[in-house]
């Protein structure tokens, strides 16, 4: 009788083991969880726009299954130790005060040693694959943006667009050499300038680490500024702060990444790749490291559009340097102005008081 308890006992918790690790061997998989169950287990995030998002989503998503897998074999334990062993339930079966002891039970010892462990080993797994396609620098980006963050706004510029993008189809590189070259000279201090070269023998007012493009737009108290880019194309991310640190944040891309003044010597990877942009649209962008007084209203906006129009609008930019990127962008039949934003504004005037939101459905 004892040995068929022990062999009941054996089949349920094998049947519990290959449903736990079904549910962990799952978790690394791209493949999308029920719908339901992510609406679920997703705790609010947002859905992916990218590949690599996509896969962190059914990943997160996977994670929490295999959790609450363990969670209700856990607890499960629990409650059959309280109610099937319990004192009061003891003692009206006539039973031992204490039930079997199994301290020494050498099999069962390693079983809850080596599962924990293979628990953890597998999720470490398939956190570093997601996180290796994440972070991989050999998407062959066909777009490459210069991300400049500065208290409190940002600045974007094209470093290079490929010749299928660029307007007369040949390789754009958009380095402006003029403004780069005056950067360099700003790295060392004149030499009759009290200590001059503080830092490593650099200056402190050292701006040559940051990159300077000919078509730029620069975010303003009036005015959130707005990434164009095209979708279905690699794009290359290269950040840089030019004060504190601050965080390149798109909610839509699941994956955020700090930006350093001096990244280099900071021993910071300052590129980021993503492999394109599935659908069109407007997506708001945060700051996510506290930088300052006006942090909260460091907002900008990447807007998505497609090849087409992203080629017209680099054309645009190019035979009209001086043309705001509004204008750019209503070239194109986009809305001139970020619409994701809201209700955050960048006004900065009069919000000492908090006041720093409007009405969403307000018309403007």
């Amino acid at each position: 009788m004892e040995k068929q308890k022990n062999r009941s006992f054996a089949k349920k918790a094998g049947a519990a083991g290959s449903l736990l690790f079904g549910g962990l061997f799952l978790a690394g998989c791209e493949v999308a969880p029920p719908a339901g169950i992510a609406r679920v287990l997703d705790m609010g995030w947002p859905s992916g726009v990218t590949p690599e998002a996509t896969q962190m989503y059914n990943f997160w998503v996977w994670v929490w299954v295999a959790a609450w897998i363990i969670g209700i074999i856990m607890w499960g334990l629990f409650l059959v130790a309280i109610f099937a062993w319990g004192n009061k339930r003891r003692e009206k079966q006539g039973a031992p005060e204490f039930p079997k002891q199994l301290q020494y039970n050498v099999p069962l010892e390693l079983g809850l040693t080596i599962v924990p462990i293979i628990i953890v080993m597998v999720l470490f797994f398939f956190t570093v694959q997601a996180q290796t396609r994440t972070t991989a620098l050999n998407k062959g980006p066909e777009v490459v943006v210069d991300v400049t963050a500065f208290q409190w706004n940002w600045k974007f510029g094209y470093a290079n667009v490929s010749g299928n993008l660029s307007a007369d189809g040949q390789d754009y590189d958009g380095r402006d050499k003029e403004r780069q070259d005056l950067a360099e000279m700003t790295k060392h201090d004149p030499e009759e300038m009290h200590n001059a070269n503080p830092i490593h023998g650099t200056s402190m007012g050292d701006l040559s680490y940051l990159n300077y493009n000919q078509i730029e737009t620069v975010g303003s108290t009036e005015e959130v500024p707005v990434l164009v880019l095209p979708t279905d194309t690699a794009i290359e991310f290269r950040l840089a702060s030019a004060d504190v640190n601050h965080a390149f944040w798109v909610p839509e891309f699941l994956f955020k990444r700090d930006a350093y003044a001096h990244p280099e010597s900071n021993q910071q990877e300052r590129r980021f790749q993503i492999e394109k942009i599935e659908e069109e649209g407007a997506f708001v962008g945060r700051c996510a490291e506290m930088c300052g007084t006006y942090h909260a209203m460091m907002n900008f906006e990447v807007r998505a559009v497609t090849p087409e129009k992203f080629k017209q609008y680099m054309d645009f930019r190019l035979e009209n340097p001086q043309a705001p990127n509004s204008a750019a962008l209503q070239e194109i039949g986009e809305a001139p102005y970020a619409t994701s934003t809201k209700p955050f504004v960048s006004n900065r005037v009069g919000t000492r008081d908090g006041q720093n939101t409007v009405d969403p459905n307000a018309t403007v």
